[in-house]
């Protein structure tokens, strides 16, 4: 296949039949995503029911983000030698076999903790090689003047799966039990693969005869051809803050509600923040954004930055709802116009190793964030707004005393940290002026 004909099939000639074919593939991984977060659910509950543990419930979360930061290199070499749909689909495949595996153990009577992480660790990393090879399709299947939206139906897709899964898996566990469940899940892995067979998605230009790299070189090959572009590394130095900041506010939100609110009004207030950010992938969807996709990316910050600062102020359900809600409508708007820069500005015939290489550096932070949210929370704000705490006679006359009001506190500090990042995102000219000096590598 040649540069033209690459060109041709993803933004010219027959536009609205690539729009067409990666709408059936996106409806088959979102239906896949459903039913993953269905099998997480479902999993953590009976983590916890059966062990009494937190700290082995949150396990589950560090054993399913480790692979993205692990592998995410390789996958996107294996993303760029082979077929971008077959590695999709021995991704599902691969998904669909820890779920069998599961469910044998299961009927067994014989699952224990260490399966659980070993399977839920063995379908992160499929997932981790599926993301660069569908990333990278969409590039080839949708016009340029797509991209935003095709990014937007992805955010959409994640926060409606986000929304939908855990009402499902509440309702199912009573009705089918766990081993139900994952037959659920994977019935979504063999309609996934459904569309993957249906959907024919353009290969970019390889050329035969080139020389190719050991695997493990090539898959380094996403750093150096980000490291040679000083604007792509500075958008990945601010999503690697985002992701050392924000999943403090994801993992807290429930002790933050629960100081003094019950589980039903903690349900009520993460549906409402789930919601923020499903609006805000519709928003996305039908909307392309600024012109400037780079103030999409830094301007939603100060969206962020509010919604927390106003979760923080009052132990009100009214109050924290409505701050997630502002905060998490701005996240999607921050990742689809990320992604569009992203698919844009890299050639199409790289872009899962660079694909890949950029999630496994943004996403580095997150892990630290899961490992050192309960400890930073405990150890240093929960005294600072205790009963005679130091800031009690100060900050506390704002936020309060007691408990929860050092996360409280804890979510002013990330607000103000988003405030400025924002203000540097503004401020940087590289990052600033990234669309205008690095080329567009799409037509």
């Amino acid at each position: 296949m040649g540069q033209g004909e690459a060109g041709a099939g993803a933004a010219g000639g027959r536009p609205a039949a690539g729009i067409g074919r990666f709408t059936a593939l996106w409806a088959g991984q979102v239906v896949s995503l459903v039913g993953s977060i269905l099998t997480a659910f479902a999993l953590g509950v009976w983590v916890f029911e059966t062990t009494g543990s937190a700290t082995r419930f949150t396990l589950i979360s560090a054993f399913a983000a480790l692979p993205a930061t692990v592998l995410s290199p390789l996958a996107g070499a294996i993303a760029d030698r082979w077929s971008r749909r077959w590695v999709m689909f021995v991704a599902d495949l691969g998904a669909a076999t820890t779920s069998v595996a599961l469910v044998a153990l299961l009927r067994l009577d014989a699952l224990e903790l260490w399966h659980v992480y070993a399977l839920v660790a063995a379908s992160a990393a499929f997932s981790t090689v599926q993301f660069p090879a569908f990333s990278a399709a969409t590039t080839l299947l949708v016009p340029k003047t797509f991209f935003g939206r095709a990014s937007g139906m992805r955010q959409f897709g994640i926060s409606g799966a986000q929304i939908l899964a855990p009402l499902l898996g509440g309702t199912l566990l009573g009705v089918i039990g766990l081993d139900g469940v994952i037959l659920v899940d994977l019935g979504t892995f063999l309609f996934a693969a459904a569309t993957l067979a249906a959907v024919r998605i353009p290969e970019p230009p390889r050329d035969p005869a080139a020389a190719r790299p050991a695997l493990w070189r090539d898959a380094f090959y996403g750093w150096s051809y980000i490291r040679a572009r000083p604007g792509l590394i500075r958008l990945l130095a601010y999503f690697a803050v985002l992701n050392l900041v924000l999943p403090f506010c994801l993992i807290l939100t429930t002790p933050l509600v629960l100081a003094f609110a019950d589980a039903e009004e903690l349900g009520l207030v993460l549906g409402i923040a789930a919601s923020g950010a499903l609006a805000g992938g519709i928003l996305t969807s039908v909307w392309e954004g600024p012109r400037r996709r780079i103030q999409g990316v830094v301007a939603p910050g100060l969206l962020v930055a509010a919604g927390l600062a106003v979760a923080a102020f009052q132990p009100r359900v009214a109050t924290i709802a409505a701050g997630l809600f502002l905060a998490y409508l701005a996240i999607p708007m921050i990742n689809a116009a990320s992604q569009a820069i992203w698919q844009v500005k890299v050639e199409p015939a790289v872009q899962g190793r660079v694909f890949a290489m950029r999630r496994a550096l943004a996403q580095a932070t997150a892990p630290v964030a899961y490992l050192a949210a309960g400890p930073v929370a405990d150890r240093v704000f929960r005294p600072l707004l205790a009963e005679g705490g130091p800031l009690a006679p100060t900050v506390g006359q704002v936020l309060g005393v007691g408990p929860g009001r050092g996360i409280a506190l804890l979510f002013l500090v990330i607000a103000a940290v988003m405030l400025a990042i924002t203000a540097w995102g503004f401020a940087n000219r590289t990052l600033r002026r990234l669309e205008d000096d690095l080329p567009d590598a799409v037509e």
